[in-house]
């Protein structure tokens, strides 16, 4: 069992029906109004709550930003390749995923998840020997989307090979490539692919991959954070679809 922690990620769980709940705690000293929501919501799932004093939360918790809220429940189900599959399969609109290498920081995962369920990516995908996180690191500055949007875990460049065969471009995001960010048309089904600083796309990716773009910089930086690149991108991504290029 995990620890989801704080009024909005519980909130966000409960919702999303993905995970079993055994418990929330409810902190005597928390004011009614702030987790009213918390108490009605999980009495229309039946999910217990017990009223604890702070200091049990306190010890539970991995620092003091519980808000006196705590729950006690099952780990998040990740998607496998098939069940991808059949995600991308059920869409009624073009598909947006966004994969990402090299990712080292578990409340930076929080934030790229975040950004990518606002601008409407369909699924983040990560390769499955690299999760090493803690959930409730992703939660906090995922603000929800945690719970919200579908992750997947890729064994390996199989699944990437499937999409592409339903029609997806993979295009991967690297340095000193001429094509930019906004030469690039991202309104068709696609998967953009974003490595980490230290280390960029892998060979494997890189050799799946239908186009490269970059993203143009003015400044002295070299490169920017995986999760700065991925909002660019995807902002842009939503930007186009909203907007198309011909009529911007």
């Amino acid at each position: 069992m995990e620890h989801l922690e704080g009024k909005q990620s519980i909130i966000a769980a409960l919702q999303a029906r993905q995970r079993r709940f055994q418990v929330i705690l409810v902190s005597q000293s928390a004011h009614e109004e702030k987790v009213r929501g918390v108490i009605e919501l999980a009495g229309q799932f039946n999910v217990p709550v017990r009223r604890a004093e702070s200091r049990e939360l306190d010890a539970m918790a991995h620092g003091a930003t519980h808000g006196g809220v705590l729950a006690v429940v099952s780990a998040k189900p990740r998607l496998g390749a098939d069940e991808l599959i059949k995600l991308v399969d059920s869409l009624t609109e073009p598909a947006l995923l966004l994969l990402i290498e090299g990712i080292e920081d578990a409340r930076n995962l929080g934030f790229v998840l975040r950004t990518a369920e606002a601008v409407g990516a369909h699924a983040v995908l990560i390769k499955k020997h690299l999760w090493d996180f803690d959930s409730v690191e992703i939660a906090r500055p995922a603000s929800g989307a945690y719970e919200r949007l579908p992750l997947v875990q890729l064994e390996d460049v199989e699944p990437l090979r499937q999409l592409r065969g339903r029609g997806l471009q993979l295009i991967g995001c690297l340095a000193g490539v001429k094509r930019t960010l906004y030469e690039t048309n991202l309104t068709a089904p696609c998967i953009v692919a974003i490595g980490g600083e230290k280390r960029g796309l892998s060979g494997a990716v890189r050799s799946e991959c239908d186009g490269f773009l970059t993203i143009p910089s003015k400044g002295g930086a070299t490169s920017l954070s995986l999760s700065h690149a991925s909002a660019i991108i995807l902002a842009e991504a939503m930007r186009q679809r909203l907007i198309p290029p011909s009529q911007s």
